[in-house]
């Protein structure tokens, strides 16, 4: 009888110490339309176990329109970012799917605002190439106030802002835009209430249409060094960046969404992913005098392309002609990421495994 109390007992802390294990996850109560969601998260799994992140559209019923899987990083947080650009306003729901996890909050609801109508534009969307676009029409509300516009080139470069554009006593107001080449620009809007919306402009006509197809380092303005290359899923594009011991602003080029992986001086893995296809992957580093390894590729298998990789106030930008060390190959840098993706649930299996089959010896003898 003995025996037997002692398995008991040994497989009741055991399920104690699994059910000791928490999620916690937050997300903003109001999102406009065409924002990031950006879903944090702490917990105390172990470092690069994996989290699965759903979002769902709160009808009469719960439909899932989108899921991601985070990775727990070294400070035992994770996050994740929902591209809104197609989804329609209305109440949504994120979500961790697990069970039986404790004081976890797994569920937040979020409320995505659709201000496109607050905005109406009265230059024309499709505009001849003669250097400059011009961009003007009202913001509701916003009489005798301003609102903030950026620009981006259909490289995914930014050329303008963002820049504060004051509008009259009815809400008016115009920019022009100097511009280099033909294609799609995108013009982003935001008022003091937050993020309005996109527009496009297709510039047509006889301007410089040509994209670049070497690889290698290239100056695209007296602040902003550029590199890039072919990326794929499989085949992801691998970069270096000479930052001294200045702040670096890093981001790369948008109408795909990409995926940008980076090792810091301390040989942490950081992913970031989140703007989607209109707007480019960006992050801020420290220099500390050493060169900075990238690795972009799109966050689709079905997606591939040339993919830009920019840098303000860094020393050199190129392309790496193989895989970086910190990422497994064989070119400078000798550091390991610390994040692993290893999960502790095989763990804890082979645990209850090797504790039941201690204890049926014992009750065999």
């Amino acid at each position: 009888m003995n025996k037997f109390v002692l398995l008991a007992l040994g497989l009741f802390f055991l399920a104690g110490s699994v059910s000791a294990y928490q999620i916690t996850i937050d997300a903003p109560e109001t999102l406009a339309v065409g924002k990031p969601l950006i879903v944090t998260g702490t917990t105390n799994f172990g470092i690069g176990t994996p989290i699965d992140v759903d979002l769902y559209y709160q009808l009469t019923t719960s439909t899932e329109v989108g899921r991601k899987i985070a990775y727990v990083q070294s400070d035992k947080t994770f996050r994740v970012v929902f591209d809104t650009t197609n989804l329609k306003k209305g109440l949504y729901k994120v979500e961790v799917p697990v069970n039986g996890l404790g004081d976890s909050v797994t569920m937040r609801l979020v409320q995505l605002i659709d201000r496109s109508d607050d905005i109406s534009l009265s230059s024309p969307s499709t505009q001849n190439f003669n250097t400059k676009i011009y961009v003007a029409g009202t913001i509701k509300g916003d009489e005798n106030s301003g609102v903030q516009i950026e620009v981006t080139d259909p490289d995914g470069n930014r050329i303008m802002g963002p820049q504060y554009i004051s509008t009259n006593y009815l809400g008016y107001f115009s920019v022009e835009v100097p511009v280099a080449q033909t294609g799609v620009y995108d013009v982003s809007f935001t008022d003091a209430k937050g993020f309005i919306g996109t527009r496009s402009v297709s510039v047509t006509g006889t301007g410089v249409t040509t994209v670049p197809t070497i690889t290698g380092s290239v100056t695209t303005g007296s602040d902003v060094l550029s590199a890039h290359a072919r990326a794929s899923r499989d085949t992801p594009a691998y970069f270096e960046v000479k930052a001294g011991s200045n702040r670096v602003n890093v981001y790369t080029s948008s109408q795909t969404d990409w995926v940008m992986e980076y090792i810091d001086d301390r040989g942490t893995l950081h992913t970031v992913n989140d703007y989607g296809v209109l707007n480019p992957e960006e992050i801020d580093v420290q220099g500390k005098g050493t060169p900075i390894f990238f690795k972009v590729y799109p966050y689709k298998y079905s997606d591939s392309g040339v993919v830009f990789l920019y840098a303000e106030n860094a020393q050199s930008v190129s392309v790496s002609p193989t895989v970086p060390a910190v990422f497994g190959g064989g070119t400078a840098g000798s550091q390991t990421p610390s994040v692993t993706q290893r999960s502790p649930f095989p763990v804890m299996l082979g645990a209850v495994a090797l504790l039941c089959s201690i204890f049926l010896k014992k009750l065999a003898l």
